[in-house]
């Protein structure tokens, strides 16, 4: 059996790591040992997060103290022979779990859609046979072959490299390629200088190789950060945490007005069954049964609602989480940007600087400021097609983007050269390569030779402090060369120079040496990866909002900084960090330089969970976006993390919390404003709740300390608090957006539930509501009229009142008398509901009997529905006040 050899692989030599796993670097393993190793340290792949089965996610519905307060009411209810009553609290509670249960189940599904359904797989070397093999089944001593295209498989050790390179975006975050090659580094490099290494869910873009592989599974640098992401806390929503101080208080609240009534009955004299489930009825009363369905409900509208707009919800409660985020940490590569280098400025030998318009790899832009006869131009545009190892396909009928082959950088070149009017595949053809000096990193240059009717041209590309050196000055103005270039490079960009040589063949063996003072200078070129087109109206939108967009990158410090100045999320004066000054920080410089750093560069997935921790240590709600494998345990440890659909790892969406399937930064930004919604949709149902609730209390207290009758019968209170505030709780939790969400500030993570503003609407309401229906109540007992149609006419007016309120709930500001309540055609059939079930509770004759009701007279109806809208006059009164005397005062 093969124990794994403690060796640091990429400060070994070759030969000694083939020794150590006792393979063979030509032939590698036996079916039997690769059999037998394979038995011995388990499949190559990372173990999926276990899934709840669904009796667990149907149970896990019931815990909160809501929940469990009606389970009581029900039980009493129960032993008390009224089981009717009984029935309906838990017929509530049950279609609360259901719902909960079948969102949670969907957002699963929708995630198990994403997944990639076909295997990777790898070409492996055994028994010194050519074989392809599913990565799952790579072992220790595999060896693999590399070739342009592929992605890895395993970790890995280099045996052999040709002008080999790979993307590590996903695991370092450096977006462009990283050259290979099989010399041992330091021991003590960090992972994106280990050039010997190939590691497991990176690509190759160029060249070829074999290399042997030294770790699978969990030991793999992707494993170790899975780990690492499984670690990670996960913190409780805003939501999560106001719902359980809400319903913390709402339990002692209940008990204790459950005792006072109780008491004051039974000193009235009230016959003890009577006043003890009366009693029962205000404590279920109290209790909004409904705002945990009208949560539930509230979370997966907006789920549906962010779906459609292209994010997918893991978890219910992070929709919320969302519309509270104040920070957004947020990687560059793919998710700011469009990952795919883009030429911007170009430099002719005559001085000229000209820009190129479009982003991305399709050619669709223009060369600005030059004619079709630009010799120069075109001289240039020929050089950097001919000299480059990479293709552009065409989109196909069904598809949208143009599909690049090989390095970005070269990609780049030749969708500048389409925008130019150049055809590759016409120009290739007509100057077939003869001969080339590949890409060498230690010289940062390249070299090919193409014939056409016995013409020889000889074409270079490379770093423009290298190849610049090699041209005769006669052909360029060195000093403003190397000064434009300079301008370019403290830009951001990538700057490549070009040059060429005709009638002097190729020396391959020779190397570049030779050419120095013999090159004529045919220009520059500035690349960079460009913002997403929308990204910088997102940012303005996100500062609008109060959020502040963070820049958390593995590419260079320059680069990011660049990026995020002209995206509008560094300010003038804002500083970029790379990893080393970040380490170099104590916890307490980190977090008190917070405030004027907008850029993490060259970061390390240790430092990610850092940083989102350090923001959260200052009361902020964090959300980190990403898509690689090093965002995987910030996004698990963040308040929410955003996952990328598309370009997204497995490791990275499984550690989120929502997943933005179109790849697209400003499809976050919408889905912070459908989270502010939600938050805002359920304050305005936790406001008409406890309005209701809350009057029916007072009006109740009121007649027993004044030692008058029980204006309502515990039937009609338990019909009020279910069937006419159920007729419209749901409903207003799908009202829809007043406008002004983005402009308003993120709710504070300590804010409560019911905030000052929402305590003062709450007594105007509760007030004018108690005085209407008290006050009633005393006039038509002194006018003598029969008990059972006083009783009636009371219950009739709190359930009129009730109606107001909802709509007097819709906006804090907006005024409820328009047609604009018809945009809400939920609650309008709520409405039209309730007044048909009330009616029939009136003058059903069974209905009747079962509620202690008599038909009302009509124009006892109609006194009613006009002393039952004084709630809405007041409130209407409130609004234009508010709307006239100052700023708007939100429900804050």
């Amino acid at each position: 059996m093969l124990a794994p050899p403690s060796l640091i692989w990429h400060a070994t030599e070759s030969g000694k790591i083939v020794e150590a796993l006792e393979s063979d670097g030509q032939a590698g393993l036996s079916g039997n040992e690769a059999a037998e190793r394979l038995k011995q340290h388990g499949l190559n792949e990372l173990p999926e997060n276990k899934h709840k089965p669904l009796w667990r996610v149907f149970v896990s519905q019931f815990a909160s103290p809501l929940i469990y307060l009606l389970f009581v009411a029900a039980a009493i209810s129960f032993a008390m022979g009224q089981g009717s009553d009984a029935v309906v609290i838990l017929i509530v509670v049950l279609i609360n779990a259901l719902i909960g249960a079948v969102q949670e189940g969907r957002a699963e599904h929708s995630m198990a859609t994403l997944r990639k359904l076909s295997a990777l797989k790898v070409r492996v070397v055994r028994e010194g046979k050519e074989s392809s093999i599913e990565a799952r089944e790579l072992v220790l001593g595999d060896i693999l072959l590399l070739g342009a295209g592929d992605q890895v498989g395993a970790d890995a050790r280099l045996l052999e490299a040709a002008a080999l390179e790979a993307t590590e975006a996903e695991l370092t975050g450096e977006s462009l390629p990283v050259s290979k090659y099989t010399e041992v580094v330091s021991e003590d490099s960090g992972l994106g200088d280990r050039k010997n290494m190939i590691y497991s869910g990176t690509h190759l873009t160029a060249g070829r190789g074999r290399a042997m592989v030294v770790a699978t599974g969990l030991q793999t640098e992707v494993g170790k950060i899975a780990s690492l992401t499984s670690k990670a806390e996960e913190p409780k929503t805003p939501l999560e945490n106001r719902l359980k101080q809400f319903g913390n208080w709402l339990v002692g609240a209940s008990i204790v007005l459950f005792v006072l009534i109780l008491a004051f009955g039974m000193v009235r004299g009230i016959p003890f069954v009577t006043i003890f489930m009366v009693s029962i009825s205000q404590m279920v009363s109290m209790v909004p049964e409904g705002l945990p369905v009208a949560m539930t409900i509230a979370l997966a509208v907006g789920m549906q609602r962010m779906a459609r707009r292209g994010a997918i919800v893991r978890r219910l409660a992070a929709v919320e989480t969302l519309g509270s985020t104040s920070i957004i940490c947020s990687d560059k590569t793919g998710t700011l940007t469009k990952n795919e280098m883009t030429v911007t400025t170009l430099l002719l030998p005559d001085g000229r600087q000209i820009k190129v318009t479009g982003a991305g790899y399709s050619p669709e832009g223009k060369v600005l400021g030059t004619r079709n006869d630009d010799a120069a131009l075109r001289a240039l545009l020929e050089a950097i097609t001919l000299c480059n190892d990479a293709n552009l396909v065409p989109p196909k009928a069904e598809e949208t983007r143009w599909r690049p082959l090989g390095d970005p950088t070269e990609v780049a070149l030749l969708t500048v050269a389409l925008k130019g009017g150049v055809e590759p595949e016409k120009l290739r053809h007509d100057w077939p390569r003869q001969a080339e000096i590949p890409f060498d990193s230690a010289v940062r240059m390249m070299a090919t030779q193409h014939d056409h009717d016995g013409k020889c041209r000889v074409l270079f590309k490379g770093a423009p402090e290298m190849l610049l050196d090699l041209c005769d000055p006669a052909t360029l103005d060195l000093t403003h060369v190397h000064q434009t270039s300079d301008k370019l490079a403290a830009q951001a960009l990538r700057v490549l120079a070009v040059a060429e040589v005709y009638n002097v063949p190729l020396d391959e063996a020779a190397g570049f040496e030779i050419w120095r003072g013999r090159l004529r200078f045919l220009g520059l070129l500035g690349q960079m990866d460009p913002p997403r087109e929308e990204v910088q109206a997102a940012v303005v939108e996100c500062l609008a909002a109060g959020i502040r967009p963070v820049m958390v990158t593995g590419d260079h410090k320059a680069t990011g900084l660049a990026i995020a100045t002209e995206l509008g999320i560094a300010k003038p004066g804002d500083m970029a960090l790379d990893n080393a000054e970040l380490e170099a920080m104590s916890e307490t410089e980190l977090r008190t330089s917070l405030e004027s750093i907008s850029v993490f560069a060259r970061v390390q997935p240790a430092q990610k969970l850092r940083i989102v921790k350090a923001f959260q240590s200052q009361k902020q709600v964090v959300a980190m976006t990403g898509d690689g494998v090093n965002d995987a345990p910030a996004l698990a440890a963040a308040d929410v993390g955003v996952a990328m659909g598309i370009t997204g790892t497995e490791v990275a969406k499984g550690a989120a919390k929502i997943i933005i399937t179109d790849d697209n930064f400003a499809s976050i930004v919408k889905a912070i404003e459908e989270g502010r919604l939600v938050y805002q949709n359920l304050k305005k149902v936790v406001l008409f709740l406890f309005a209701t609730s809350i009057d029916e209390v007072l009006v109740l207290l009121l007649a027993l300390l004044c030692g008058y009758p029980l204006p309502l019968a515990a039937v009609q209170i338990l019909w009020i608090n279910i069937v006419t505030e159920g007729a419209v709780t749901v409903n207003l939790i799908l009202e829809g957006p007043e406008g002004d969400e983005m402009r308003r500030c993120p709710t504070p993570m300590n804010e409560p539930l019911i905030t000052r503003p929402m305590l003062r609407r709450l007594l105007l309401m509760v007030c004018t509501s108690v005085t209407a229906v008290f006050g009633f109540f005393l006039w038509r007992q002194a006018s003598g009229a029969p008990f059972v149609l006083v009783q009636t006419e009371t219950f009739t007016l709190i359930a009129i009142t009730q109606w107001f309120n909802v709509l007097n709930c819709r906006s804090a500001t907006q005024s409820s008398i328009s047609l604009d309540v018809l945009r809400n055609r939920w609650l309008v059939g709520g409405l039209i509901l309730g007044n048909a079930l009330q009616i029939l509770v009136v003058y059903n004759a069974t209905m009747n009997r079962i509620f202690h009701t008599v038909a009302i007279p009509l124009a006892d109806v109609l006194l009613i529905g006009l002393i039952g809208s004084s709630v809405l006059w007041s409130e209407e009164l409130r609004k234009w006040r508010a709307r006239v005397t100052g700023p708007v005062q939100r429900d804050r």
